[in-house]
């Protein structure tokens, strides 16, 4: 998707302190970053918001999940860690293309907020 940034990120267009990669997702850390681990994950097929994501997609966004759980694991948030989707602006999704926030490596209340 022209102008996406996240597009461009999966594309090697635009440089970014990647974690893990594969031929579907890729993971790496976030610029505004919100705790001490915080790690996008993206599918690198451009899909602008869970509510816009299709049933044939669902392997994929599975597959974001579990790159997530191993993320986890390589960056060691043995105490557990938080996985956030946000969908649309009023949950507070800046940039339209679907993305997983994994935080960890501190105590978050809940409500979140």
């Amino acid at each position: 998707m022209p102008g996406c940034i996240f597009c461009k990120i999966a594309q090697g267009e635009v440089q970014s302190d990647i974690i893990r990669e594969d031929d579907q997702a890729m993971a790496f850390r976030d610029v505004n970053s919100q705790a001490p681990t915080h790690i996008l994950i993206i599918p690198k097929k451009h899909i602008p918001t869970l509510a816009e994501a299709s049933e044939q997609e669902g392997g994929l966004l599975g597959h974001l999940l579990l790159m997530a759980r191993q993320v986890a694991e390589d960056q060691n948030l043995t105490d557990g860690y938080r996985v956030v989707l946000n969908n649309g602006v009023a949950a507070g999704q800046t940039v339209f293309h679907i993305h997983l926030h994994l935080m960890g490596g501190r105590t978050f209340d809940w409500p979140p907020g």
